[in-house]
This record gives structure tokens, sequence and C-alpha cells, in this order.
């Protein structure tokens, strides 16, 4: 493949990804939002595009995320490297919902830092579903505890 034939594919990966991908420099400014995050988020990619990540980090969040943000970008790599973590974020109408994040420290051909790329999906409904597990075992545990005649701790 030539570079242009290069870059061509990278794009299709990205707009076709089933994740959402964010891309954001050094400064925490969105450079790239691919269909996927579009769908997710509620933004569209000319609305996303020259914003920075407050648009889909709740308010509670924001402070920890822009530590942990500038923390990595001046490592060069986040300690959650090869991790998906599951968070918070927000949509266009303001409503929030659970994600796995997945993160990287991007760097240019040079080595430098040039910014972050997030691979988001969205597990409200396994997150609920996993909760409602767990709170049923809970109830569970609590009752078989009450038929074995154990004090409740």
């Amino acid at each position: 493949m030539n570079g242009e034939a290069d870059l061509k594919l990278a794009r299709l990966i990205v707009d076709q990804s089933p994740d959402a991908i964010v891309f954001a420099g050094t400064d925490g400014v969105i450079q790239v939002w691919n269909q996927a995050a579009a769908a997710m988020f509620g933004f569209s990619a000319p609305d996303a595009i020259g914003k920075d990540l407050n648009i889909i980090i709740p308010e509670q969040f924001r402070e920890q995320h822009w530590t942990g943000y500038e923390r990595a970008l001046a490592a060069g790599d986040t300690k959650y490297r090869g991790q998906s973590l599951p968070t918070k974020a927000m949509k266009a109408n303001g409503d929030t919902f659970y994600v796995e994040l997945s993160f990287a420290i991007v760097h240019d051909d040079a080595g430098a830092v040039i910014g972050a790329l997030a691979h988001a999906r969205d597990i409200s409904e396994r997150f609920e579903r996993d909760r409602a597990s767990r709170r049923q075992l809970r109830e569970l545990q609590d009752e078989l505890k009450a038929l074995r005649g154990e004090a409740a701790t």
C-alpha cells in the first residue's frame, strides 16, 4: 500500500469501528470522533470536533479525569494500558450512562506525545444487569441466613 491508500484504510477502519473512537490532543480538544461515538454520545462529529472532552465527562468526574489525563500525557503512557475500565459518561442531552473505556497515549513518528485515544463501549445494560444480580444474591444470602437462624451482621 502507499501513503494515500494507508490513510484511506485507516479512516475507514476508524469510521466503521463498532466502538466509539475518540482522540484528543494534548490540550484535551477532540480531533477524531467516529460514527459510533456520534451514535453513543449524541454529538455529531462537527459538533464534537474542536470541543474539549468535558462534553462527555460528567461534572463530578472532570477534576479527576484532567488530573489523570495530564499525568498520562506527561508520562507518555497510561497505567491503564491493556485494561478496560467501567465509568460513567455523559450524552449530549446531559443523561449519564455506563461505558467501558480503554486508553492509549499516542506518539508521533519522533516519539513526542500528541494526544490520547479512547475506545468506548456502552455497557449500561450489562452494568445494570450485573448490579441487579449482585442485589439478588445479597437478598438470597440474607434469606438463607434467616432460614438457618443466623444473626444478621
